[in-house]
């Protein structure tokens, strides 16, 4: 299982009036931890929009333990890698280490999206809405972020 670690050290502006990093940042962690865990694998962003045609990977579910807060200046080490692949879905784990502790857990749903937009709208008079459908998974991806 390949894992991605990224240190990062809480600022000011991540921090709520009672001076504990503030929940949704963690989110915005991980996300930039998956893209990093991705471009580990050979696969960074952009070039795997260019090169599979797709939108993106899009969070559709996500869920959380916090465990241990961190204040300003708190340095964490976040560990990342999948865990679990489904056929056009996949999750995964990031572990929050504050030292030897684990301080949160987040898990991050995502799916393989392609766009699809229709080629007018319903009344003819403009582009049609942006839809986005699950494609599966390549082969090549799995291969690299399993191993």
């Amino acid at each position: 299982m390949m894992i991605n670690r990224r240190e990062i050290q809480m600022e000011w502006g991540d921090c709520d009036p009672g001076g504990i990093v503030y929940y949704p940042r963690y989110f915005e962690y991980c996300d930039a931890c998956t893209n990093a865990l991705f471009a580990k694998a050979g696969f960074p962003k952009f070039d795997m929009v260019r090169n599979y045609d797709i939108a993106g990977i899009p969070l559709v579910e996500s869920s959380a333990r916090f465990l241990i807060p961190s204040q300003f200046g708190d340095v964490v080490i976040i560990e990342s890698s999948i865990a679990e692949f489904g056929r056009s879905s996949f999750s995964v784990r990031h572990r929050i280490l504050k030292g030897s502790e684990l301080a949160a857990e987040i898990i991050e749903k995502r799916v393989w999206a392609k766009q699809i937009r229709d080629a007018k709208s319903a009344d003819g008079a403009a582009p049609g809405p942006v839809r986005y459908k699950a494609e599966p998974i390549p082969a090549a991806v799995r291969q690299k972020l399993s191993g």
